[in-house]
């Protein structure tokens, strides 16, 4: 049996960095990335003997045993229905659009609730923030109360039920962008909730006594008759803790739930191509499609020492290549990458 270091790596949610194994699989991709399947040996307690980690390229693997020189790795040859990139920016589209969609159908009050799951940095608030835009330009104009809101970062229980309060008339949508600290709150959760429920009455109600809500006028209980998007980094179905699994099951079922699919580092860089190639990413920029090539080309070659991988890193750099044609790309390895 041969002996495996991983260079980079991940497994339920722990990363790995230059730990050895005994390969029971080699380097294989699925559905879900590609992955190494691996002795446990007691690295993870309570886990299986025989576990799966995930890593982005047969770069973060390293045979140190069991190997000769006239032997290699046995690598799974592509199949032939093997998603190709543009079939994955296609398929990542295709979600955007959906979520596009979705969103248009939330501020219309046609849909009441949705989650929208995907990682940092992919353009999820983008796109929803464009229909909020358009929802309350007539309001700008014409110096009313706005209809909709985007409530970003941390909300404290009863922040969140003077928010819904304001925003309960039927034609009104309030959109919680990055306000996970909501989930892990359970008079917030509940309240929550009660603000995605699919049934045809949503009452909420705040039991407990507050000058601040009797100083506003605010009742002890009302119906939130307005329309809910909730924005967040979490992939419901990967949190480790079971009471918050149960929270999370319970709000996937009672609104509709929008994963992006954006899983792997590959999916992520498809997704930086994809909004270049639209004209979307450097458009402030009058770069030529070779200049963003080579941007999106860099973000490639270091993903694994990059800061994180995200539209707005790609932004950084596309600065950085405007300030300085010909030390961009040392500018960019001080600022932008973690150190070695």
């Amino acid at each position: 049996m041969s002996a495996i270091r991983i260079v980079r790596g991940e497994y339920r949610g722990n990363k790995i960095h230059n730990t050895e194994f005994m390969l029971v699989s080699g380097f294989q991709t699925g559905a879900r990335g590609s992955y190494v399947t691996v002795q446990n040996s007691g690295h993870f307690p309570k886990c299986p003997d025989t576990i799966r980690i995930r890593v982005d390229n047969i770069q973060d693997i390293q045979y140190t045993s069991g190997m000769t020189e006239t032997v290699t790795p046995t690598i799974p040859a592509p199949v032939s229905q093997a998603e190709s990139d543009e079939q994955a920016m296609d398929r990542i589209r295709e979600r955007f659009d959906i979520l596009h969609e979705m969103t248009k159908a939330t501020v219309s009050g046609d849909i009441r609730a949705m989650i929208v799951s995907g990682p940092p940095g992919v353009g999820k608030s983008f796109g929803v923030e464009q229909e909020i835009d358009k929802a309350t330009m007539f309001d700008k104009l014409a110096g009313k109360r706005l209809r909709a809101e985007v409530v970003k970062g941390s909300a404290t229980p009863i922040g969140l039920y003077q928010t819904l309060y304001k925003y309960s008339d039927a034609n009104c949508v309030v959109v919680f962008d990055d306000c996970d600290s909501i989930l892990l709150d359970d008079v917030a959760l509940n309240l929550l909730k009660g603000a995605l429920d699919s049934g045809k009455k949503r009452k909420i109600s705040w039991l407990s006594e507050s000058s601040s809500l009797r100083r506003e006028g605010i009742p002890d209980s009302f119906e939130f008759k307005g329309s809910a998007i909730f924005i967040t980094n979490l992939k419901f179905d990967k949190m480790k803790s079971q009471k918050l699994r149960d929270h999370l099951d319970a709000l996937q079922s009672r609104c509709h739930y929008l994963d992006l699919t954006l899983d792997t580092m590959r999916d992520k860089i498809l997704r930086i191509r994809q909004i270049a190639r639209d004209g979307v990413l450097f458009a402030d920029y009058d770069f030529e499609e070779c200049v963003q090539d080579e941007i999106i080309d860099f973000m490639n070659t270091n993903q694994n020492r990059l800061r994180e991988m995200s539209l707005r890193m790609a932004i950084k750099i596309a600065d950085l290549r405007k300030m300085s044609v010909m030390n961009w790309k040392r500018l960019a390895e001080t600022t932008c990458m973690k150190s070695a």
